[in-house]
Formats: structure tokens, sequence, C-alpha cells
């Protein structure tokens, strides 16, 4: 990784000197339990990896920095477990609006939160949503895999578990690739487990029930269908997927 590309690495001259013409990346992942197999650090990893791979292959074609990666997430849902570390939905929303709205007031104006954790997801497009109106900026959010789902059908992801799922097939083999050694033996099992819907994951409505995550042990799907091959072929895939987005997002600015 270029430190050139690091926005943590540059003094106050060098950022401001940029920071009107540069895209700014900033991940945000998630502390939380992520079954009996996989570190509770997975969504931190592999958004932070996802970014900065993904600014690398566009830094010859725009100026480009990526922030430190915001490792805690919306994830109460996730504390009965144990591992995790949670900030309260309004807590949330307070602590990335302040660090945004910071990058914003240092001067910079082409921002995109890329997400790596589904709990944060209506939450960083209301915080991109308030801070478009108070400021002159142009923001953007997604989800990683929502910017790389056909890519991710192509590669057969949505057949052999959730799609993004938790933990599952999808998530254990991108761990497998990234982080091996972290990945507990023997995955779990789980018979008669589908995948996903290649048209996509939105239903018509959403539902929450009390204790849903408890009754699947804190993960989707099969984790023991998971292969690190398979993984690193979804990081590539979804690498491209998002530096294509980035390249769209800073080309419409003008």
């Amino acid at each position: 990784m270029n430190p050139r590309l690091l926005l943590e690495e540059l003094n106050r001259q060098e950022a401001r000197s940029v920071a009107e013409k540069t895209l700014v990346i900033f991940p945000v992942g998630a502390i939380e339990q992520h079954g009996p197999h996989l570190p509770v650090g997975t969504d931190y990893f592999t958004v932070e990896h996802l970014a900065r791979a993904a600014a690398a292959q566009i830094a010859a074609e725009i100026p480009v920095l990526v922030t430190p990666t915001m490792p805690f997430g919306s994830s109460h849902h996730h504390l009965p477990f144990g591992g995790t570390m949670s900030l309260s939905t309004d807590t949330y929303y307070r602590v990335l609006y302040d660090l945004v709205e910071s990058l914003i007031i240092g001067g910079f104006r082409n921002i995109f939160l890329l997400n790596g954790h589904g709990g944060n997801h209506e939450l960083i497009q209301l915080v991109a949503r308030d801070l478009a109106l108070k400021h002159p900026s142009r923001l953007a959010t997604a989800s990683y895999w929502t910017l790389a789902w056909d890519a991710l059908v192509q590669e057969e992801a949505h057949l052999r578990g959730r799609l993004p799922g938790h933990a599952g097939a999808f998530e254990t083999s991108q761990v497998m690739a990234l982080r091996p050694e972290l990945v507990h033996e023997p995955r779990p099992h789980r018979a008669g487990t589908t995948g996903s819907d290649a048209r996509g994951f939105h239903a018509p409505y959403r539902v929450e029930k009390h204790g849903s995550w408890q009754n699947i042990d804190g993960y989707s799907d099969s984790p023991d269908r998971a292969d690190a091959g398979h993984g690193r072929a979804y990081l590539a895939a979804t690498v491209r997927s998002v530096a294509n987005a980035l390249l769209e997002f800073y080309r419409a600015s003008g």
C-alpha cells in the first residue's frame, strides 16, 4: 500500500493542500461476534482491505485518500454473544457525523463512506444526507456487497450460502483468504441452508424479531462450505466493483 494513500500519514499542510480535489474513502466496520469460528474483527479487517485495495487501484487516475477505518459499529443485536463492542444507534450516528464533518471542515468535499457491517447501513445514509444539507459537499455511502452484488453473483457467491449473510460461507471464505490464522477449526456445519436470490437480498419489507440471532447461534449459514480460493475471488471482484463506483462518484463531481 502506497503510504501516500493514507490520510493518517500526511501532515496538516499536505492534507489541507490536497483536500478540495481529493476523494476520501472512509471505511466503517464493526467489532462483533462472528460465530464460534471467525474473529470479532471480521467486518473491520474486510472493509479496510477493500477500501485500501480499491484506492490503490484507482490512484493513478484520480487523487484519493483512505481514512483510518472506523472499527466500531451499531451492533447491539450481537451483544448477547460476547466479544462485541457496539455503539447505540444515536451514539453511532453522532460519532460518525462528527468525524465526517471534521473532514468537511478540514476542506474535503468528496467523501465516500464504505460500509462493511449490515447494522451500519441505514445510519451512514442518514449521516451523509444530513451533512450534505448543511455543508457544500458531496457524500456517498454504500455497503460493499451492494456495490459488488452482480460481480459476486457471477462468482456464484449467492449459491454457496447467504449473501452476504453473517459469518457464513461468504464471510468465512473472505477471512480464510485474508487472515486464515484467525479462522477456528472445525468450522460449524448447518444442514438445509439455502443460498440467496440472485436478484438481490432486499425483501419488500423488513422483519425484526426478538431473539432471532440467538435462534441461529449468531451465524447465518454453513461456514464449513467456505473456501479460501473462493474468498480470494470474492475479494478481487469486490475491489473491482468498489473501484468502479468510486471513479463514477468522483467523476460525476465535474
